[in-house]
This record gives structure tokens, C-alpha cells and sequence, in this order.
């Protein structure tokens, strides 16, 4: 959530004021048999429905009392400058890999586009050739086997992948897949330049040289903080985040860092491990023997300290959150 002040997100259960989310659109009609595998999805979902049921998990939210931002909102306001808007779409441009001959003059036609939502969205949505008035050369007669300028954006609805809000500051992360990497340059020209944002300390970037992904991010109190290293978070960017949150000055004390396996199936830590209240938590089973976790503090001199805690989770827990009992719940496989 976002406050007068900036960011404070000290907890994963406490109440949600402001919440960013994205609305699934026309990019998920943009995915095809053909290139849905290289966009990491395994089948095409249905574009009606999710956004049905999307209206309906914002309506939940505002009940409760959150305000909801939108990313192309928020984007759309800060490419109301031009300057600002000539660079993001030359970044974006660039990580799309639109035809390098053809970017200029697709750059100005989007420049000169008025209605900057729509802009927002066709960017997402990924750009159709038909819908391109200057498609028709000679040689664009070779692409008639994709109909799209650049890829969509289909796993733009996962929006706490590209960004973490930790504490008062934010990381703008590191995407895993090439083709999730414009999904983080959204976040980034948001947080940059949007009068939300622009003051808020950035732990982490986009273009760092290790991945770093949201769902691997889980605030468990105001002291600690748990990082998962998975199939998508490299130990080298958890151990740079770990540092700046600790050097902060912020209230965190504590990093736990949980090496859980690395397989397709237990993506992020917030797949197989999710607090629910504040002794309460779910957790597969099958990450429990292969479990690692450690404990990363600032030492009296300044450098890190490490130490290994072992995996008896529901131990560890009690002892960090200051708790006299855990629950954990085991969901997956006979799960009722």
C-alpha cells in the first residue's frame, strides 16, 4: 500500500489500503498455438472469462476498503511527457525486438498516438499488422506467418513478479524470462517517474546482473523478511536485496532466505509457502525435506551475517515472528 508518506508494507495479512493490479485485456486474444509456449503459458486462456472473474476480485477489494491503481494508468500518466514517452518506447522497441529497420518509424507512429490508454494497451496487447498503417512493403510479405509487429503481454496479470514494495522502499526486479522483461521496464518507468513513486528507495533494479522475481518476496513481519531462492531467484540477487534492506535502516533484522527446489512446479516460494494469518501459514509438503533456510543480519561491524537454521519450518517461524505456536497447513496432494 502506498500512503501519504510512500510505500509501507510491513506485513503480508495486514490491511490492504491501495493495491496495483492489471485488468487481463486483448493480449491474451494476441496468444496463439504458435506462440504461446515461448510466452510460457500451456494454453490459451479465455480473455471473456478472466476478466470477468478479474472484476469481480477488484470488486472484493474495494468492499474492503483498498483503492485500486492500475498499471496502465499510471503508465499512461507518466508518458504524458514526451521526452519520457520517446524513451520508454525505444526501450521498448528495443526488448520487444521489433524489426530493427522498422523501429524508427513505428516509434513515431506510436509517439503521435493521442489517446495514451489506448497506447498502454496496445503496447500490452501486442501490435497486429493489419492494425499498422504502414505495413505492406515487399518485404513484410515474409511475415505472413505472425501477424503480430511485437509479442503480447499475457503475464502482465502477475504484477507482484516484477515489482516487491518492501517496507517504506521497492525493487524493481529482474525478470527470469527474456519475454517477461517489458513487464519490469512498465514498473520501472512507473516508480521513476510517477509522483507516487519518485522518492521512494529502490533496493533492487531491473537491469541487475542476477533474477530477482516478486512471488519469491514475502514481508512476514516488520522485522523479518523471506526470500525465496528458486526456480526464477539466483542466490546472487537475494544476497545483494538482502543487503540493501538490511543497510537500509529500515526495521528490518532479518533476511530468511528459503532454498526451496528448483523445479517448474514450485516456481516462487509463494507457491508452495504463503502466510494467511499471523500464526497461520500454508506449505507443501514436498518442498519440507528438500527445505533450506538461512538467517542473514547485519553484523556489530557492518558485514552480513549468515547462519544455517536448518528446515524445521514451523520451528524457525515461532522463533523469528515471536510466536508460541504455528500452524501449518499442507496443501497439495491428499489436501482436502
Amino acid at each position: 500500500m502506498v500512503d501519504e508518506k510512500g510505500i509501507n508494507v510491513y506485513s503480508e495479512i495486514g490491511r490492504l489500503r491501495r493495491v496495483i493490479l492489471h485488468r487481463p485485456g486483448p493480449e491474451l486474444d494476441n496468444l496463439t498455438p504458435i506462440n504461446m509456449k515461448r510466452l510460457l503459458f500451456d494454453d490459451i486462456p479465455d480473455y471473456v472469462a478472466a476478466s470477468k472473474e478479474h472484476d469481480q476480485f477488484a470488486q472484493v477489494l474495494r468492499e474492503a476498503g483498498a483503492e485500486i491503481l492500475y498499471t496502465h494508468d499510471l503508465v499512461a500518466e507518466v508518458l504524458a511527457d514526451r521526452e519520457v514517452r520517446r524513451l520508454f518506447l525505444e526501450d521498448f522497441l528495443r526488448e520487444a525486438r521489433a524489426f530493427q529497420p522498422s523501429i524508427p518509424r513505428v516509434r513515431d507512429y506510436l509517439m503521435e498516438m493521442e489517446d495514451l490508454e489506448k497506447l498502454t494497451w496496445l503496447l500490452i496487447a501486442g501490435m497486429r499488422r493489419e492494425d499498422y498503417p504502414f505495413n505492406g512493403s515487399q518485404l513484410d510479405k515474409l511475415d505472413r506467418a505472425n501477424p503480430l509487429l511485437f509479442d503480447p503481454m499475457p503475464n502482465f496479470y502477475y504484477t507482484r513478479d516484477p515489482m516487491s514494495t518492501i517496507g517504506r522502499g521497492l525493487s524493481v526486479n529482474c525478470m527470469w524470462a527474456d519475454t517477461r522483461r517489458r513487464e519490469s521496464l512498465f514498473t520501472h518507468y512507473a516508480m521513476v517517474y510517477h509522483p507516487f513513486f519518485r522518492d521512494t528507495p529502490r533496493y533492487f533494479g531491473r537491469d541487475e546482473n542476477a533474477t530477482l522475481e516478486g512471488a519469491d518476496v514475502l514481508v512476514l513481519s516488520k522485522e523479518v523478511l523471506a526470500v525465496g531462492v528458486s526456480q526464477r531467484t539466483e542466490t546472487s540477487a537475494v544476497k545483494m536485496l538482502a543487503r540493501r534492506v538490511l543497510e537500509a535502516k529500515d526495521r528490518f533484522r532479518h533476511v530468511l532466505v528459503f532454498f526451496i527446489p528448483e523445479r517448474r512446479a514450485f516456481m516462487h516460494l509463494d507457491t508452495v509457502f504463503t502466510m494467511v494469518d499471523r500464526d497461520i501459514f500454508t506449505v507443501h509438503p514436498e518442498i519440507e525435506g528438500p527445505l533450506e533456510i538461512f538467517d542473514i543480519s547485519l553484523g556489530k561491524d557492518g558485514n552480513l551475517d549468515v547462519k544455517n537454521m536448518g528446515n524445521h519450518l514451523e520451528t524457525i517461524l515461532k522463533k523469528y515472528l515471536g510466536l508460541s505456536e504455528v500452524e501449518l497447513i499442507r496443501c497439495g496432494g491428499q489436501s482436502k
